[in-house]
């Protein structure tokens, strides 16, 4: 008499069943004739090509992905409950931690919230907006040319990864002469910006603008008409625009299934509708379509740059003029680094005891926003960023939740891999571009 297996065990990957004692001959027949070689394995959490910390848990047949899901979680750091703790201008500091490829995006899509809760847009300096307008564009640049570098390294394609970092280089360069910083700038403050840029700013960002004119044509020469490279690409990772309405998906996946929906063109904010540039579409509905769009979308953003810097002109303010929300800021080069400057310092202590004292007070308390909700949406390079920011009247936020573009993209994972083999999965998920700081947040 055989005795029957234990009982079947259910765990994250699946039912498993240990066999103890009976006729193991009988075992083996069974399982010979057992028409499902169905395995159930694990892509990541560290995984190089899972783009983070994410962990794909894919149920393969052969080479064929039968089933995908996401695992989410690994990365997070709490930052939306963490802002609850602090006043509205250090909240800056924490929400451009989320998505780190898009530091700028994170600090304008906050500090609109906050502008709109206090009910100041109407008097952001013009300045202030240009320049954001400006940063996000060049970091729009800058992130692309990692999804484009690492995708492309994914696939072999070791030299479009060099000069992807190469490029980006550059722009970070460009960023640490302007905020000091090279990624988590919390430059962008509520009501403008932490200060004006330095100088010989404008030089070197023109200096960037021609090499980056010169450089981009060296990737369509590369990679566009490579026919390895679209072997890879064309016809993976499909999702067409039903697909993507029904999961929420924005962005290059978006637009890859031909709607020109931007945030920036629909919803303007910045002033942005008084910007010249396109919005590029395809029709592929596959991953070659979003390396395309996105290469595009480098030359648009130059385009927009090119006229941030002429209308950078004329000096002007970059802080509303309201003291009681403008943050007393000055940073200065000194031998330490960049920091207070100790002239600005002086003039605060020097003129008066009540400047001294609001400046403590609006340094370790921070201003009050007016009760109410926020909803404000910007258009980052994956996709709507949107941000519901919530105040009680008090010094510090009630609520902030982010619409993180890679949260809900990842959705579309499962529709783009399940039917395809397992080398296009790493091919699919890096035309997402999902970035697992704003994923988990």
């Amino acid at each position: 008499m055989t005795t029957p297996p234990a009982a079947a065990r259910e765990t994250t990957e699946g039912p498993v069943y240990t066999v103890t004692g009976g006729d193991w001959d009988d075992v083996v027949q069974a399982a010979t004739k057992a028409d499902d070689e169905r395995i159930v394995v694990n892509m990541g959490p560290q995984h190089p090509s899972t783009h983070g910390v994410l962990r794909l848990i894919l149920e393969i047949d052969g080479e064929t992905v039968t089933e995908a899901r996401c695992g989410i979680g690994y990365l997070h750091t709490g930052i939306e409950k963490n802002t609850e703790f602090r006043n509205w201008t250090q909240g800056t500091t924490f929400v451009t931690r989320m998505d780190y490829l898009t530091p700028f995006f994170n600090e304008t899509a906050y500090c609109l919230g906050v502008e709109k809760l206090l009910g100041i847009e109407e008097q952001i300096p013009d300045r202030a907006s240009i320049i954001r307008v400006m940063l996000m564009e060049l970091n729009r640049i800058s992130s692309h040319l990692v999804c484009i570098a690492t995708g492309g390294m994914e696939l072999g394609a070791t030299t479009i990864m060099i000069y992807g970092f190469r490029d980006r280089e550059l722009i970070l360069d460009a960023f640490e002469l302007i905020t000091g910083l090279r990624m988590n700038h919390a430059f962008i403050r509520p009501g403008g910006l932490a200060q004006d840029l330095p100088p010989g700013t404008m030089d070197q960002l023109r200096e960037l603008v021609k090499t980056m004119k010169r450089n981009l044509p060296e990737y369509d020469k590369l990679a566009t008409g490579n026919p390895i490279f679209k072997a890879r690409m064309q016809d993976v990772g499909y999702l067409d625009l039903t697909g993507c309405m029904a999961l929420g998906a924005t962005g290059p996946v978006l637009r890859s299934a031909g709607l020109p929906h931007d945030v920036r063109k629909s919803d303007p904010y910045c002033g942005y509708e008084t910007y010249d540039f396109d919005v590029p579409t395809a029709d592929t509905c596959d991953s070659y379509g979003r390396f395309l769009i996105r290469l595009e979308e480098m030359r648009q953003s130059l385009r927009i740059v090119e006229q941030c810097l002429d209308r950078l002109r004329e000096p002007g303010d970059v802080m509303v003029a309201d003291k009681k929300i403008a943050w007393p800021a000055q940073l200065a080069l000194g031998p330490d680094g960049l920091g207070n400057s100790l002239d600005h310092i002086k003039k605060i202590m020097g003129t008066s005891m009540e400047a001294l004292i609001h400046h403590f007070k609006l340094v370790t308390e921070g201003f009050r926003v007016p009760a109410g909700q926020a909803y404000v949406t910007v258009e980052s390079p994956r996709g709507e960023l949107g941000v519901h920011v919530v105040s009680d009247g008090g010094t510090r936020p009630y609520r902030v939740h982010f619409r993180d573009p890679s949260f809900t993209n990842l959705q579309a994972m499962a529709a783009m891999c399940e039917g395809g083999q397992v080398a296009d999965v790493i091919v699919a998920v890096a035309s997402i571009d999902p970035v697992m700081g704003g994923v988990d947040r």
